[in-house]
Protein backbone atom coordinates (compact mmCIF):
# COMPACT_ATOMS: atom_id res chain seq x y z
CA UNK A 1 0.00 0.00 0.00
CA UNK A 2 1.27 3.49 -0.68
CA UNK A 3 -0.31 7.09 0.62
CA UNK A 4 0.48 10.57 0.54
CA UNK A 5 3.05 12.70 2.87
CA UNK A 6 1.33 13.38 6.27
CA UNK A 7 0.99 16.94 6.77
CA UNK A 8 4.04 17.39 9.12
CA UNK A 9 6.27 16.08 6.38
CA UNK A 10 5.36 19.03 3.60
CA UNK A 11 9.14 19.61 2.79
CA UNK A 12 9.48 16.80 0.99
CA UNK A 13 6.18 16.52 -0.88
CA UNK A 14 7.45 14.00 -3.58
CA UNK A 15 8.09 11.39 -1.31
CA UNK A 16 5.23 8.42 -0.62
CA UNK A 17 5.37 5.84 1.77
CA UNK A 18 4.09 2.35 2.32
CA UNK A 19 4.09 0.53 5.45
CA UNK A 20 3.78 1.13 8.65
CA UNK A 21 5.84 4.12 11.19
CA UNK A 22 3.88 4.75 14.49
CA UNK A 23 3.71 7.99 15.30
CA UNK A 24 6.04 7.80 18.35
CA UNK A 25 8.80 6.84 15.99
CA UNK A 26 8.00 9.87 13.29
CA UNK A 27 11.48 10.82 13.75
CA UNK A 28 12.75 8.13 11.93
CA UNK A 29 10.34 8.77 8.59
CA UNK A 30 11.53 12.21 8.91
CA UNK A 31 15.41 11.41 8.94
CA UNK A 32 14.75 8.82 5.84
CA UNK A 33 12.55 11.35 3.74
CA UNK A 34 15.14 14.31 4.16
CA UNK A 35 17.95 11.99 3.25
CA UNK A 36 15.65 10.53 0.11
CA UNK A 37 14.93 13.90 -1.14
CA UNK A 38 18.81 15.62 -0.62
CA UNK A 39 19.91 12.62 -2.75
CA UNK A 40 17.54 12.38 -5.30
CA UNK A 41 17.09 8.65 -4.10
CA UNK A 42 14.10 7.10 -5.73
CA UNK A 43 13.55 3.81 -3.85
CA UNK A 44 14.63 3.35 -0.19
CA UNK A 45 13.24 1.14 2.61
CA UNK A 46 13.93 1.16 6.35
CA UNK A 47 12.85 -1.48 8.87
CA UNK A 48 13.67 -1.04 13.05
CA UNK A 49 13.43 -3.76 15.32
CA UNK A 50 13.17 -2.77 19.51
CA UNK A 51 13.53 -5.56 22.08
CA UNK A 52 12.84 -8.33 19.51
CA UNK A 53 9.85 -6.86 17.98
CA UNK A 54 9.46 -4.87 14.77
CA UNK A 55 8.05 -1.85 15.43
CA UNK A 56 8.33 0.33 12.12
CA UNK A 57 9.13 -1.19 8.62
CA UNK A 58 8.84 1.61 6.01
CA UNK A 59 9.21 2.02 1.45
CA UNK A 60 9.80 4.94 0.50
CA UNK A 61 9.66 5.90 -3.85
CA UNK A 62 10.59 9.66 -4.58
CA UNK A 63 10.59 11.32 -8.01
CA UNK A 64 12.33 14.99 -8.42
CA UNK A 65 11.06 15.67 -11.82
CA UNK A 66 8.02 13.41 -12.00
CA UNK A 67 9.31 10.52 -13.85
CA UNK A 68 7.51 7.19 -12.73
CA UNK A 69 8.96 5.19 -10.11
CA UNK A 70 7.42 1.45 -9.23
CA UNK A 71 5.95 1.41 -5.88
CA UNK A 72 7.94 0.58 -3.54
CA UNK A 73 6.87 -1.76 -0.32
CA UNK A 74 8.28 -3.22 2.80
CA UNK A 75 8.89 -6.33 1.40
CA UNK A 76 10.16 -5.27 -2.29
CA UNK A 77 13.86 -6.70 -2.88
CA UNK A 78 17.02 -4.89 -3.50
CA UNK A 79 20.58 -5.43 -3.91
CA UNK A 80 22.15 -5.70 -0.26
CA UNK A 81 25.47 -5.52 -1.54
CA UNK A 82 28.61 -6.24 1.17
CA UNK A 83 25.68 -6.85 3.78
CA UNK A 84 25.84 -10.37 2.02
CA UNK A 85 28.79 -10.90 4.21
CA UNK A 86 27.22 -11.65 7.35
CA UNK A 87 25.26 -14.09 6.07
CA UNK A 88 28.15 -15.85 4.61
CA UNK A 89 29.83 -16.01 7.77
CA UNK A 90 27.20 -16.95 9.44
CA UNK A 91 27.02 -20.15 7.24
CA UNK A 92 30.94 -21.34 7.51
CA UNK A 93 30.17 -20.82 11.16
CA UNK A 94 27.46 -23.48 10.83
CA UNK A 95 29.49 -25.41 9.15
CA UNK A 96 31.92 -25.31 12.06
CA UNK A 97 29.00 -25.74 14.18
CA UNK A 98 28.05 -29.07 12.68
CA UNK A 99 31.56 -30.27 13.07
CA UNK A 100 32.50 -30.24 8.76
CA UNK A 101 34.85 -27.57 9.26
CA UNK A 102 37.48 -25.60 11.23
CA UNK A 103 37.86 -21.87 11.29
CA UNK A 104 42.05 -22.98 11.26
CA UNK A 105 41.55 -24.97 8.24
CA UNK A 106 43.89 -24.12 4.92
CA UNK A 107 41.75 -22.61 2.44
CA UNK A 108 44.57 -23.72 -0.43
CA UNK A 109 43.70 -27.00 0.69
CA UNK A 110 40.32 -26.74 0.79
CA UNK A 111 40.05 -25.43 -2.59
CA UNK A 112 43.36 -27.27 -4.02
CA UNK A 113 44.74 -23.98 -4.75
CA UNK A 114 48.38 -23.82 -5.82
CA UNK A 115 50.42 -21.89 -3.92
CA UNK A 116 53.24 -21.83 -6.36
CA UNK A 117 53.00 -18.14 -7.39
CA UNK A 118 52.99 -17.64 -3.20
CA UNK A 119 53.90 -20.16 -0.88
CA UNK A 120 52.28 -17.86 1.63
CA UNK A 121 48.75 -19.08 0.04
CA UNK A 122 49.05 -22.20 2.17
CA UNK A 123 49.09 -19.48 5.61
CA UNK A 124 45.72 -18.17 4.87
CA UNK A 125 42.78 -20.32 6.85
CA UNK A 126 39.14 -19.39 6.61
CA UNK A 127 39.41 -17.58 9.94
CA UNK A 128 41.88 -14.94 8.29
CA UNK A 129 39.09 -15.08 5.28
CA UNK A 130 36.45 -14.04 7.65
CA UNK A 131 38.52 -11.31 9.44
CA UNK A 132 39.57 -9.40 5.97
CA UNK A 133 43.37 -10.64 6.82
CA UNK A 134 44.13 -13.34 4.25
CA UNK A 135 46.36 -10.90 2.42
CA UNK A 136 44.85 -9.65 -0.56
CA UNK A 137 44.64 -5.96 -0.62
CA UNK A 138 42.57 -4.21 -3.55
CA UNK A 139 44.31 -0.76 -2.94
CA UNK A 140 47.91 -2.78 -3.89
CA UNK A 141 46.38 -5.52 -6.86
CA UNK A 142 43.10 -4.19 -7.16
CA UNK A 143 39.47 -5.68 -6.44
CA UNK A 144 39.84 -8.73 -8.86
CA UNK A 145 35.71 -8.69 -8.85
CA UNK A 146 36.24 -5.69 -11.06
CA UNK A 147 38.15 -7.07 -13.67
CA UNK A 148 36.58 -9.15 -15.56
CA UNK A 149 37.88 -7.87 -18.45
CA UNK A 150 41.55 -7.92 -17.49
CA UNK A 151 41.18 -11.34 -16.16
CA UNK A 152 39.43 -12.60 -19.52
CA UNK A 153 42.04 -11.51 -21.93
CA UNK A 154 44.65 -13.11 -19.75
CA UNK A 155 43.03 -16.22 -19.33
CA UNK A 156 42.10 -15.99 -23.49
CA UNK A 157 38.28 -16.86 -22.02
CA UNK A 158 35.20 -15.15 -23.03
CA UNK A 159 32.86 -13.04 -20.74
CA UNK A 160 31.24 -13.73 -18.98
CA UNK A 161 34.02 -14.81 -16.78
CA UNK A 162 32.96 -17.73 -13.41
CA UNK A 163 34.35 -17.86 -10.03
CA UNK A 164 36.70 -20.50 -11.31
CA UNK A 165 38.61 -18.32 -13.96
CA UNK A 166 39.17 -15.69 -11.00
CA UNK A 167 40.64 -17.81 -8.86
CA UNK A 168 42.43 -19.16 -11.40
CA UNK A 169 44.04 -15.59 -12.49
CA UNK A 170 44.49 -14.66 -8.75
CA UNK A 171 46.33 -18.10 -7.47
CA UNK A 172 48.36 -17.27 -10.43
CA UNK A 173 49.73 -13.55 -8.70
CA UNK A 174 51.42 -12.96 -5.25
CA UNK A 175 49.65 -11.90 -2.02
CA UNK A 176 50.14 -8.15 -0.86
CA UNK A 177 50.83 -9.27 2.64
CA UNK A 178 51.57 -11.93 4.91
CA UNK A 179 48.42 -13.75 6.13
CA UNK A 180 47.56 -12.70 9.24
CA UNK A 181 49.33 -9.34 9.69
CA UNK A 182 46.95 -6.81 8.87
CA UNK A 183 43.67 -6.17 8.01
CA UNK A 184 42.54 -5.39 3.99
CA UNK A 185 39.23 -5.66 2.92
CA UNK A 186 38.50 -8.21 0.58
CA UNK A 187 35.67 -9.48 -1.69
CA UNK A 188 37.87 -12.03 -3.05
CA UNK A 189 38.37 -13.73 0.43
CA UNK A 190 34.31 -13.95 0.60
CA UNK A 191 33.86 -14.98 -2.50
CA UNK A 192 36.81 -17.88 -1.46
CA UNK A 193 34.40 -18.22 1.53
CA UNK A 194 31.32 -19.26 -0.96
CA UNK A 195 33.31 -22.00 -2.69
CA UNK A 196 34.42 -23.16 0.60
CA UNK A 197 30.49 -23.74 1.61
CA UNK A 198 29.60 -25.42 -1.89
CA UNK A 199 32.57 -27.72 -1.58
CA UNK A 200 31.82 -28.89 2.23
CA UNK A 201 27.91 -28.72 2.24
CA UNK A 202 28.10 -30.49 -1.35
CA UNK A 203 25.14 -28.22 -2.11
CA UNK A 204 24.85 -24.63 -3.81
CA UNK A 205 25.63 -21.60 -1.58
CA UNK A 206 22.62 -20.25 -2.06
CA UNK A 207 20.57 -23.33 -1.47
CA UNK A 208 22.93 -24.10 1.62
CA UNK A 209 22.17 -20.56 2.99
CA UNK A 210 18.50 -20.84 2.34
CA UNK A 211 18.22 -24.24 4.39
CA UNK A 212 20.34 -23.99 6.86
CA UNK A 213 20.02 -20.33 8.14
CA UNK A 214 16.85 -18.81 6.58
CA UNK A 215 14.20 -21.83 6.83
CA UNK A 216 14.84 -21.70 10.26
CA UNK A 217 13.33 -18.15 11.35
CA UNK A 218 11.20 -18.53 8.20
CA UNK A 219 12.98 -16.07 5.96
CA UNK A 220 11.44 -17.20 2.13
CA UNK A 221 12.08 -13.83 -0.01
CA UNK A 222 16.50 -13.92 0.16
CA UNK A 223 17.71 -14.75 -3.42
CA UNK A 224 20.47 -14.17 -5.10
CA UNK A 225 20.84 -11.51 -7.71
CA UNK A 226 21.55 -11.42 -11.57
CA UNK A 227 23.15 -8.48 -13.39
CA UNK A 228 21.16 -7.74 -16.14
CA UNK A 229 17.95 -5.33 -15.82
CA UNK A 230 16.28 -8.08 -17.62
CA UNK A 231 16.91 -10.77 -15.06
CA UNK A 232 15.30 -8.99 -12.11
CA UNK A 233 13.45 -10.66 -9.60
CA UNK A 234 9.89 -10.13 -9.05
CA UNK A 235 9.17 -7.23 -6.85
CA UNK A 236 13.21 -6.27 -7.08
CA UNK A 237 13.58 -2.36 -7.19
CA UNK A 238 15.42 -0.90 -10.38
CA UNK A 239 19.03 0.97 -9.51
CA UNK A 240 20.89 4.23 -10.35
CA UNK A 241 23.96 5.84 -11.39
CA UNK A 242 25.09 8.35 -13.60
CA UNK A 243 28.10 6.12 -14.30
CA UNK A 244 28.32 3.85 -17.36
CA UNK A 245 30.82 0.73 -18.20
CA UNK A 246 31.59 -1.41 -20.59
CA UNK A 247 29.47 -4.69 -19.87
CA UNK A 248 30.95 -7.57 -18.29
CA UNK A 249 27.95 -9.97 -19.62
CA UNK A 250 29.35 -10.71 -22.68
CA UNK A 251 32.28 -9.84 -25.13
CA UNK A 252 30.60 -7.32 -27.09
CA UNK A 253 32.14 -4.38 -25.68
CA UNK A 254 28.35 -2.37 -24.98
CA UNK A 255 28.64 0.31 -23.25
CA UNK A 256 25.67 -0.37 -20.41
CA UNK A 257 24.49 1.80 -17.36
CA UNK A 258 26.83 0.71 -14.08
CA UNK A 259 24.39 -1.21 -12.26
CA UNK A 260 23.04 -3.79 -14.94
CA UNK A 261 26.41 -5.37 -16.79
CA UNK A 262 29.12 -3.41 -14.97
CA UNK A 263 30.18 -5.99 -13.08
CA UNK A 264 29.18 -9.34 -12.56
CA UNK A 265 26.25 -10.46 -9.48
CA UNK A 266 26.65 -14.34 -9.86
CA UNK A 267 30.20 -13.66 -8.97
CA UNK A 268 29.62 -11.44 -5.77
CA UNK A 269 27.51 -14.03 -4.57
CA UNK A 270 28.84 -14.86 -1.40
CA UNK A 271 30.47 -11.26 -0.83
CA UNK A 272 28.05 -9.16 -2.31
CA UNK A 273 25.06 -10.66 -4.30
CA UNK A 274 22.34 -10.94 -2.01
CA UNK A 275 18.55 -9.39 -2.50
CA UNK A 276 16.52 -9.13 0.34
CA UNK A 277 14.09 -6.52 2.18
CA UNK A 278 14.75 -4.44 4.93
CA UNK A 279 12.39 -6.24 7.37
CA UNK A 280 14.01 -9.91 6.32
CA UNK A 281 17.59 -8.09 7.57
CA UNK A 282 16.57 -7.18 10.84
CA UNK A 283 14.71 -10.02 11.22
CA UNK A 284 17.54 -12.07 10.42
CA UNK A 285 20.05 -10.38 12.57
CA UNK A 286 18.11 -11.58 15.67
CA UNK A 287 20.00 -14.82 14.78
CA UNK A 288 22.99 -12.87 16.53
CA UNK A 289 21.10 -11.88 19.68
CA UNK A 290 20.60 -15.35 21.05
CA UNK A 291 21.03 -19.14 20.48
CA UNK A 292 18.43 -20.43 18.42
CA UNK A 293 17.62 -22.56 15.75
CA UNK A 294 20.47 -21.33 13.29
CA UNK A 295 23.80 -20.91 15.79
CA UNK A 296 24.40 -21.52 19.45
CA UNK A 297 26.05 -19.48 21.74
CA UNK A 298 29.75 -20.53 21.10
CA UNK A 299 29.13 -19.82 17.10
CA UNK A 300 27.84 -16.41 18.14
CA UNK A 301 30.73 -15.37 19.87
CA UNK A 302 33.23 -16.26 17.33
CA UNK A 303 31.29 -14.33 14.80
CA UNK A 304 31.89 -11.55 17.32
CA UNK A 305 35.75 -12.40 18.24
CA UNK A 306 38.69 -9.83 17.70
CA UNK A 307 41.27 -10.80 14.79
CA UNK A 308 44.56 -11.82 15.73
CA UNK A 309 45.58 -8.26 14.64
CA UNK A 310 43.69 -6.52 17.97
CA UNK A 311 41.20 -3.67 17.35
CA UNK A 312 41.71 -0.56 15.39
CA UNK A 313 42.73 2.99 17.18
CA UNK A 314 39.04 4.09 17.93
CA UNK A 315 38.65 0.45 19.60
CA UNK A 316 36.02 -1.12 16.84
CA UNK A 317 37.22 -4.52 14.80
CA UNK A 318 36.29 -6.82 11.97
CA UNK A 319 34.71 -9.83 13.24
CA UNK A 320 33.29 -12.13 10.88
CA UNK A 321 30.85 -10.47 8.33
CA UNK A 322 30.94 -7.80 11.20
CA UNK A 323 32.29 -4.67 12.35
CA UNK A 324 32.37 -4.50 16.26
CA UNK A 325 32.30 -2.49 19.30
CA UNK A 326 32.18 -2.50 22.34
CA UNK A 327 30.13 -0.37 24.77
CA UNK A 328 28.98 -0.83 28.19
CA UNK A 329 27.58 -4.21 28.91
CA UNK A 330 26.79 -4.85 24.70
CA UNK A 331 28.32 -5.41 21.13
CA UNK A 332 27.07 -3.10 18.54
CA UNK A 333 27.66 -4.64 15.49
CA UNK A 334 26.96 -2.96 12.05
CA UNK A 335 28.41 -3.27 8.14
CA UNK A 336 27.53 -0.93 5.47
CA UNK A 337 27.11 -2.15 1.54
CA UNK A 338 27.68 -0.08 -1.67
CA UNK A 339 27.77 -1.30 -5.37
CA UNK A 340 26.71 0.82 -8.29
CA UNK A 341 23.31 1.65 -7.55
CA UNK A 342 22.84 0.38 -4.05
CA UNK A 343 24.19 1.69 -0.95
CA UNK A 344 22.82 -0.05 2.34
CA UNK A 345 23.58 -0.11 5.95
CA UNK A 346 22.32 -2.61 9.08
CA UNK A 347 23.36 -2.22 12.65
CA UNK A 348 22.54 -3.85 16.17
CA UNK A 349 22.91 -1.45 18.84
CA UNK A 350 22.64 -1.07 22.38
CA UNK A 351 18.94 -1.23 24.16
CA UNK A 352 17.63 -4.26 21.64
CA UNK A 353 17.51 -1.48 19.08
CA UNK A 354 18.18 -3.00 15.22
CA UNK A 355 17.82 -1.56 12.28
CA UNK A 356 18.26 -1.72 8.34
CA UNK A 357 18.24 1.09 5.67
CA UNK A 358 18.48 0.27 1.58
CA UNK A 359 18.30 3.20 -1.49
CA UNK A 360 19.18 1.99 -5.10
CA UNK A 361 21.67 5.02 -5.21
CA UNK A 362 24.95 5.03 -3.64
CA UNK A 363 27.20 8.61 -3.06
CA UNK A 364 29.29 9.12 -6.19
CA UNK A 365 31.51 12.21 -7.42
CA UNK A 366 29.59 15.12 -6.49
CA UNK A 367 26.82 13.36 -4.37
CA UNK A 368 26.16 14.49 -0.68
CA UNK A 369 27.80 12.72 1.89
CA UNK A 370 25.97 9.07 2.37
CA UNK A 371 27.59 8.32 5.44
CA UNK A 372 25.22 10.55 7.13
CA UNK A 373 22.56 8.18 7.60
CA UNK A 374 23.71 6.31 10.58
CA UNK A 375 24.62 9.68 13.18
CA UNK A 376 20.96 10.96 11.85
CA UNK A 377 19.78 7.94 12.90
CA UNK A 378 21.44 7.75 16.10
CA UNK A 379 20.39 10.81 17.07
CA UNK A 380 16.92 10.09 16.85
CA UNK A 381 16.94 7.20 19.33
CA UNK A 382 17.26 9.09 22.57
CA UNK A 383 14.47 11.29 21.12
CA UNK A 384 11.69 8.46 21.37
CA UNK A 385 10.01 9.19 24.73
CA UNK A 386 7.87 5.63 24.39
CA UNK A 387 8.33 2.58 22.18
CA UNK A 388 5.35 0.92 20.05
CA UNK A 389 4.99 -2.77 21.86
CA UNK A 390 3.07 -4.10 18.57
CA UNK A 391 4.95 -6.06 16.53
CA UNK A 392 4.47 -5.68 13.06
CA UNK A 393 5.95 -8.91 12.02
CA UNK A 394 2.94 -11.00 11.20
CA UNK A 395 2.04 -9.04 8.26
CA UNK A 396 5.22 -9.71 6.57
CA UNK A 397 6.23 -13.13 7.55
Amino acid sequence: MSGALPAWAGSAPAVEVSGVAPAALAGFDRVLKTYITERDISCAQLAIVKNGKLVLARGYRYSSDGRAVPAVSPTSLFRIASLSKHITAAAIMRLVQDGKLTLGASVARLLGLSTAADPRLADVTVWRLLQHTGGWDSAISKDYLYLDHVIAGALGVPLPITRGDIVKYASSRPLDFAPGSRYAYSNYGYMLLGLIIEKVSGQSYESYVKQKLLAPVGITRLRLGRTLRAEAAPGEVFYESRFTAKTVADSQGAVVPAPYGGFSMPNRGAGGGWLASAVDLVRFAKVFDAPGPVLNVTSIGKMFAKPEIGVTSSGSWYGAGWWVRQVTGHLNTWHDGSLPGTYTYLARLQNGFTYAALFNRREESGSLDFDVLSPRINAEIGKVTTWPTTDLSSRYF
